[in-house]
Order: C-alpha cells, then structure tokens, then sequence
C-alpha cells in the first residue's frame, strides 16, 4: 500500500508540470515516390492533462501572433498536424488554419489500444509495444511507463505512459521522440476557431485547390494579382495556379487515409 501511495504521488507530481516533447516526424506525402521523404521536428507541448501538438513554425508563429504580430501559416488545407488534446475529457481536436481563419475539427475516432508483451529499448527507455488503427492506417507505437504520461505524438494518445516511436505499418508516417524538456511553454494562439467536420474539411480543401492564391477574393476588392519570380519576372497568376494544383494532386498520400480527397 505504501509504494502505490507512493507512486500515485509521483504521478500526480508529474501531471502538475509542464513538459515538452520532441518528435521527429517523417512523412512521405507522394505514394508514388516512396524515396521523398519529408522530415520535421514537432512539439508536443502538456500540462495538467491538455497538450498542443503542432511543428515547429506553427509554434513560432503562434508566438508571434500572441505579440500581436503576424505569424505565417502554411498555405493549404491538408497535411497539417496541429493538434489540440484534453485527456481527462477525452478530447482530441484538429485545427485546421486557412487564409488565416482557423477551424477546428473534433477527431472521433476511438483509438482502441492492443497492448503486446513485445519490449524494448528506444533510447533510455525500457518500451512496450502496442497496436492501433486510425485514419484508414495500422499504427505500431512504443511506449514507456517512465515518463508517466498517457499522450504522444498528433492524435495518438491513452496507453499507460508516453508513446516515444508510432509508425504506420507502411512506413509512410512515423513519429520519434527525440528530446524531453521539463518547464516547457504552453500557450494557445488559436483560441476562436470556427467548428467544422470532415465535410466541411473537404470543401475547404477544393476551394483551396480551385483558387490556391485567393484570386477571386483578391479581384473583388480591386486588387491586380500578379506574381514576380526571384529573378524579377513578373508571370501570369493562372501559371502559377496550376503549378500549386499539380503540387496538390501529387501529395495524394494524407496521414488520414481514410479522408483523402478526390479533386477530379
């Protein structure tokens, strides 16, 4: 009785702290060119049961927006990783930020957990492996009970410890942590997001494609759209319009499988 006491004690403390967690995330975004693979670094940040999973620019830009300046978001609808989690209600929300309006998406899909007696070492951590399926994927995790926290990297989350690896059983996302920081800095930017679905997500992402750079916005208020190359070559917008479409339709790969949008 005395040691589950005591552990409950340590668990609570841990809990009432701030951490950050590093991942490396890998992700290849073309399925027809399995050697393009793109790498970031992206941040869970928690405390007291809530977390912010976002890359790193979203997080600077964040910071910025809250000194009340501009930060730069990414361009487009999919492929984005920001994630908000609250795990004592069991709430986990994507937020999606486009022309500078953010929307929010609730994840409800369960992630029903198969827990292994397969172990580990993933760095210093003694690890144990676990099954899931979200997203139209199979996804292979390791966690550890040394860092007492039931969350992980994006929407991953709800095994007895911190998951410090996840990948899909192809091998086209994958998740590995790679630094932990006690005292880190949570903070929130996008706190007015406006609630949409998966319906919603998807017309939000054809309007993206049919006029990438805001064009019909742009010419209601008056404005001439024109775009000029590095090199001082001023070139026709509809140009550029279809080089963005063709790069959307070439990142046919999204992490949720089961939503990919068809843009013909």
């Amino acid at each position: 009785m005395k040691f589950i006491i005591f552990f409950l004690g340590i668990s609570t403390f841990c809990f009432s702290q701030k951490f950050t967690f590093i991942y490396e995330a890998k992700f290849r975004l073309n399925s027809e060119k399995p050697d393009d693979v793109n790498s970031d670094n992206m941040i869970l940040d928690l405390k007291n049961n809530t977390s912010i999973f976002r890359d790193s620019q979203d997080k600077k830009s964040d910071s910025v927006k809250l000194n009340n300046g501009n930060g730069r978001y990414k361009m487009g609808v999919e492929n984005q990783f920001y994630i908000k989690k609250n795990l004592t209600q069991k709430k986990i929300e994507k937020v999606i930020t486009y022309l500078r309006t953010d929307y929010l998406l609730p994840i409800e899909e369960i992630l029903n957990w198969k827990i292994t007696s397969e172990q580990k070492m993933i760095g210093k951590y003694k690890s144990q492996k676990a099954e899931t399926n979200y997203g139209g994927r199979n996804w292979i995790a390791w966690f550890t009970t040394e860092l007492p926290f039931s969350d992980g990297p994006y929407v991953f989350n709800g095994l007895p410890g911190l998951i410090v690896s996840v990948q899909d059983s192809n091998n086209e996302y994958s998740f590995n942590l790679i630094e932990v920081k006690k005292g880190g800095n949570i903070f929130d930017a996008r706190t007015k997001p406006i609630k949409i679905d998966w319906k919603k997500y998807e017309t939000l992402a054809k309007s993206f494609f049919n006029d990438p750079y805001d064009i019909n916005t742009k010419v209601a208020m008056g404005k001439t759209v024109t775009f000029t190359s590095p090199n001082g070559i001023v070139m026709d917008i509809s140009v550029k319009t279809k080089e963005m479409q063709k790069n959307i339709l070439q990142e046919n790969n999204p992490i949720e499988l089961n939503h990919k949008i068809n843009y013909k």
